[in-house]
């Protein structure tokens, strides 16, 4: 290839270079650098020190990689060479192969700078939905936590107090959507900081891939390159000891080199079975933040704003209503709208109260009032004639601790709380003194008959079934 050519596809590569970084920066740093061949493989620069390489590998290569790529092609690699100096010969001091570059899909095929000689950082795609952000997301007395923290920790990933972020609760309660409108936050914040979304079960099949390849090591390193991890659904990590070594390593790298961890969970870390107590106890050591039922006042913003990204107009009789009767499951309310958005467009009628009857009932139950841990402990205390600030004190008589085990049983079995939060919501008492509570009451039901009657009355209160 003649010199006019590698030199004008050198030129094309500035120009292009040029969109992405100051121009003081390029003068700095591009400006003195000359292509010297290209032989179709190997692009070779001189550069006038080795300072230039260490800047270019840590500052630009995540712009100059992609545009290498495309102009001269995903295989070439790139050699820098420094002018000979005191009759010092002129050596090659550093070899870069560019990588291919297509956006991933599959975060278990994204390669491990470790193995390609003098990249230090990479384009690594955060695997973030652009729709779970914070602009789109809807605060409640739910997640007012979550988000707060996740703010916090957007402002300054890793230097904060919520280091590892545990975010737990039940399925579709919205803990992906917040974990990844963090990770959106940071990178808008901090563009120059890695961010990694990944699921637990993609963890695990990306760490089984590495173990049949001999490629833990890398697995590993590459994962300690990242600054904000964010992991999803850590309980899945039950069971696997392998995964969990691996895991723990990356966790203590990451925590020591002052990089942010983010998990989350169906459960609190008290409450994960069969995990190394080393990982448990690190779960525990930053913020442990709750997302709970979304209230009605929640559930109704959630409909507004659903509708209207959906450019749906509902009339407020028919949000009530929604609000009212549909479980509170932020994605099964979405869900349950867009059915019903669709199907007035379908048939050409107007959203009503009936239309919505008599679409959603097929779609969701929605005669069964939501149950909660406050309702529970209101029916208990009339049912036994206490106060509830009697019920909430430390009173411990034996009438008043029995409804508090009574109330216990019944949260366990008719609400999806963890136990640590039926706990603190029942006298502040923790995950153990629940279960013994709930074992207790179990074993009286099956010895006490009348004991099992009053149960059993209390439940058909608790249910409306009265």
């Amino acid at each position: 290839m003649q010199t006019q050519t590698y030199n004008q596809m050198w030129q094309d590569c500035l120009d292009r270079l040029r969109l992405s970084i100051t121009e003081e920066e390029f003068v700095k740093w591009f400006k003195p650098i000359s292509p010297i061949g290209f032989d179709g493989v190997e692009l070779r620069l001189r550069v006038p020190n080795e300072s230039f390489i260490s800047s270019i590998e840590k500052r630009y290569m995540r712009y100059l990689v992609p545009i290498i790529a495309e102009l001269y092609g995903a295989d070439t690699k790139l050699c820098y060479a420094i002018p000979r100096r005191a009759q010092q010969p002129s050596v090659a001091t550093d070899t870069i192969a560019v990588p291919r570059f297509t956006q991933p899909t599959d975060t278990a095929n994204i390669k491990n700078p470790f193995v390609i000689p003098g990249i230090r950082r990479m384009i690594i795609d955060p695997q973030l939905n652009p729709n779970y952000t914070f602009e789109n997301h809807i605060e409640g007395e739910c997640n007012r936590l979550a988000r707060s923290a996740g703010m916090a920790v957007a402002v300054s990933p890793g230097n904060n107090a919520f280091n590892p972020l545990y975010i737990y609760g039940d399925s579709g309660l919205g803990k992906t959507h917040v974990v990844q409108a963090i990770g959106h936050e940071v990178r808008q914040r901090h563009p120059e900081l890695q961010v990694l979304y990944v699921s637990m079960n993609k963890f695990q099949a990306q760490f089984q891939t590495a173990y049949k390849n001999g490629e833990i090591t890398d697995f590993i390193h590459f994962y300690q390159t990242i600054d904000v991890l964010i992991i999803d659904d850590i309980q899945e990590l039950t069971g696997k000891t392998g995964t969990q070594n691996a895991f723990f390593n990356i966790f203590n790298h990451l925590q020591l080199a002052g990089k942010q961890l983010i998990l989350t969970s169906d459960k609190p870390p008290v409450e994960l079975k069969d995990i190394e107590q080393r990982l448990l106890t690190r779960f525990k050591w930053g913020l442990s933040a709750y997302l709970s039922v979304p209230d009605y006042q929640t559930k109704v913003k959630i409909i507004r704003a659903k509708a209207q990204r959906l450019g749906a107009h509902i009339p407020e009789d028919v949000v009530t209503y929604l609000a009212e009767n549909i479980s509170a499951n932020v994605r099964e309310i979405e869900g349950a709208l867009s059915s019903l958005i669709a199907n007035a467009s379908f048939l050409g009628r107007k959203i009503t109260i009936s239309l919505a009857k008599d679409i959603l009932k097929v779609y969701v139950k929605l005669t069964q009032r939501e149950i909660t841990i406050d309702h529970i402990v209101k029916v208990v205390c009339d049912y036994f004639n206490i106060e509830l600030d009697t019920f909430n004190s430390a009173k411990r008589t034996r009438d008043v601790a029995q409804a508090r085990q009574v109330a216990m049983y019944l949260s366990k079995q008719h609400t999806k709380a963890p136990l640590t939060v039926i706990g603190s919501s029942i006298g502040g008492r923790n995950h153990a003194t629940v279960l013994h509570s709930c074992k207790a009451v179990a074993d009286m039901i099956d010895t006490d008959k009348q004991f099992k009657m009053q149960i059993e009355e209390i439940e058909r209160i608790v249910l409306g079934k009265n």
